[in-house]
């Protein structure tokens, strides 16, 4: 059987070499890119990947329009910020004759400032199932965390190796996402009917500092757990803000014209 790989990329030109490398044994490798300017086209064609340019309407509707690119009975789905493994190809390789299941999920191993997370929710972590047969599986059209919906009579399985994830190459980049998803993130809340203030922003901060740095035992990882529950306190805290942003319209009273006063 074949297997298509597809990923999704913009502007990663320093991640998408390794990222096509790692699955060069695939069938075929495509690139979602969503019109990139700096150079991860380019690379991705000169290593054989096929490329399809989507505009950007949110990742659900990213990855959808992905898979019908993919010609494989099984898709495997891979960001740009992250590398199978050669336990996970050959397990997969194995797998897919004789597959009791329609659905995977994979599991992630994270790596960041400078060693590998073994806490903060981030070991093992999954996202949505990463490999499955064509037709078995499509994605909410949320703008961001999409979630996946199941076409398959069968119950999804878990591969037992893990893929390797590089979420972060430096602060800003941190600091770049929390801002990104923060404000795709306004969407959902919306969806919700969901009504924002700035005391809910700081609780659902609060809660979600506390939820990775000591219910996932975050502070395990040291310095980098902090880091870790520290910018998902300032992703949901945006979040919300933003929405209360939206909702009050904060607009600065209009300035008259002041003219000179005759007397």
């Amino acid at each position: 059987m074949k297997i298509s790989v597809y990923i999704i990329a913009f502007n990663e030109v320093e991640k998408i070499r390794d990222c096509i490398n790692s699955v060069l044994w695939a069938d075929e490798i495509i690139v979602a890119d969503s019109n990139s300017t700096d150079g991860t086209s380019e690379i991705a064609e000169e290593l054989g990947a096929k490329v399809i340019h989507i505009p950007f309407k949110g990742y659900g509707d990213l990855r959808n329009q992905a898979i019908t690119h993919c010609q494989g009975e099984w898709i495997m789905s891979l960001d740009s910020d992250e590398r199978c493994t050669k336990e996970v190809r050959d397990e997969i390789i194995e797998l897919i004759d004789n597959a009791q299941f329609e659905i995977y999920k994979v599991p992630r191993k994270n790596f960041f400032m400078g060693k590998w997370i073994m806490h903060s929710g981030w070991y093992p972590n999954f996202r949505q199932p990463q490999l499955f047969k064509k037709g078995k599986m499509t994605y909410t059209m949320d703008s961001v965390h999409e979630g996946f919906i199941c076409h398959s009579d069968k119950d999804i399985g878990k591969l037992k190796n893990v893929i390797w994830q590089f979420p972060f190459k430096n602060t800003e980049e941190v600091m770049y996402k929390a801002n990104r998803y923060s404000t795709l993130g306004v969407l959902k809340l919306k969806e919700k009917n969901i009504n924002g203030s700035v005391l809910k922003a700081f609780l659902h901060g609060l809660w979600s500092f506390i939820k990775h740095y000591i219910v996932k035992l975050g502070f395990l990882d040291g310095g980098a757990g902090f880091v870790i529950a520290f910018g998902n306190f300032e992703g949901t805290f945006y979040r919300y803000l933003k929405l209360t942003e939206s909702q009050k319209k904060w607009n600065p009273p209009k300035t008259q014209p002041i003219k000179k006063d005759s007397k």
